[in-house]
């Protein structure tokens, strides 16, 4: 059996989650990576995407987050997330909407670097969004 490290996923709104996992998939800016006991300290940001908890005793639980911040070190893995909510749970209308809004950012981009964020947003939501789905 894998060891456990503690977990915590806090949004503005409140603390999601604080218990003991054997294993964390988080979409970071970089790509994703997988937290287990022991890890290296690191801190990344977190892109719109799945995060894959995997729980004492084996059960997994998928959460959608919409960005935030990683810390892990050697008390665990803290996850500061912008929104998140269980993926079965999420406004999938709601998601589409953003995704419309980022391609009109995208076509009203004024200058090359305002167009390339608005388009690495808009990527980010469309690859969230297709997360979802499986």
């Amino acid at each position: 059996m894998a060891d456990s490290f503690q977990f915590e996923l806090v949004s503005p709104e409140k603390l999601l989650m604080s218990e003991a996992v054997t294993a964390v998939s988080v979409p970071g800016s970089e790509g994703f990576f997988t937290v287990m006991a022991k890890h290296a300290p690191v801190m990344t940001t977190v892109k719109p995407g799945i995060v894959l908890v995997t729980k004492d005793g084996g059960s997994e639980e998928r959460i959608f987050v919409r960005g935030g911040f990683a810390d892990v070190n050697e008390n665990g893995l803290t996850l500061l997330a912008e929104h998140a909510e269980p993926a079965d749970e999420v406004d999938m209308a709601a998601l589409d909407q953003s995704i419309k809004d980022a391609e009109e950012d995208v076509a009203d981009a004024d200058g090359q670097e305002a167009k390339t964020r608005a388009q690495h947003k808009l990527d980010q939501l469309k690859e969230a969004r297709e997360g979802l789905k499986g």
